[in-house]
């Protein structure tokens, strides 16, 4: 009794490290787990064990993708001189399932991630995103605008600020999607409605 108990409280400690899950909702998930088919368990954990092995990041646009160049990346169809810069991997999924894959007119460009954003009292500098990749896309000269896709919040003003900075010497038109996004509030939870409207709506800076 006293073992099963310890594998519960441990596969309840590791998914209440997981972003949004509290203990509680671990519990109820690891009980769930326990109550359902000892196949889908072990499905689950073969999934889980050839994740990290089976996902990496595009060499281009630094988004996960099981094969490289990824999917937009490699796709033809997709405007190559415009670039959304988002701060992580999942947000290009929002933006791609928001606007029908590439297909919408609000945005059919190419991304790129920038892996975080600058946070000086976290120890993030400007030296731990992938600017300089970013920089090295633009310098081919086939990038003629960039959209800063950067949630409103202190980090991501700051991160934009700088972008604005470095990027003012290269000929290349640098814009932010327009204030449909709440101060403060977060690219993921986005509606769709807000989304085109921000990019529809985004400014030159």
């Amino acid at each position: 009794m006293n073992d099963a108990r310890n594998a519960i409280e441990r596969l309840v400690a590791l998914l209440s490290r997981l972003p949004g899950v509290g203990k509680k909702s671990a519990g109820r998930m690891a009980y769930h787990i326990l109550d359902a088919d000892p196949a889908y368990a072990r499905m689950l954990a073969e999934e889980l064990a050839g994740f990290h092995a089976a996902i990496h990041r595009c060499s281009i646009c630094g988004s996960f993708t099981e094969t490289d160049p990824c999917p937009v990346c490699s796709d033809p169809g997709r405007d190559s001189s415009i670039i959304c810069v988002v701060e992580r991997a999942q947000d290009v999924r929002v933006i791609e399932e928001s606007f029908g894959n590439g297909t919408s007119t609000e945005f059919r460009g190419l991304f790129h991630v920038l892996g975080g954003l600058i946070a000086p009292l976290d120890g993030v500098g400007p030296d731990k995103l992938s600017i300089g990749q970013l920089l090295s896309r633009i310098r081919s000269g086939a990038v003629k605008e960039l959209i800063l896709a950067l949630n409103p919040t202190i980090e991501g003003d700051t991160t934009a600020l700088y972008l604005q900075k470095i990027l003012k010497d290269y000929p290349v038109e640098v814009s932010r999607l327009a204030s449909g996004l709440p101060v403060g509030g977060d690219l993921e939870y986005a509606d769709r409605l807000t989304l085109s409207r921000s990019f529809r709506g985004r400014i030159k800076v």
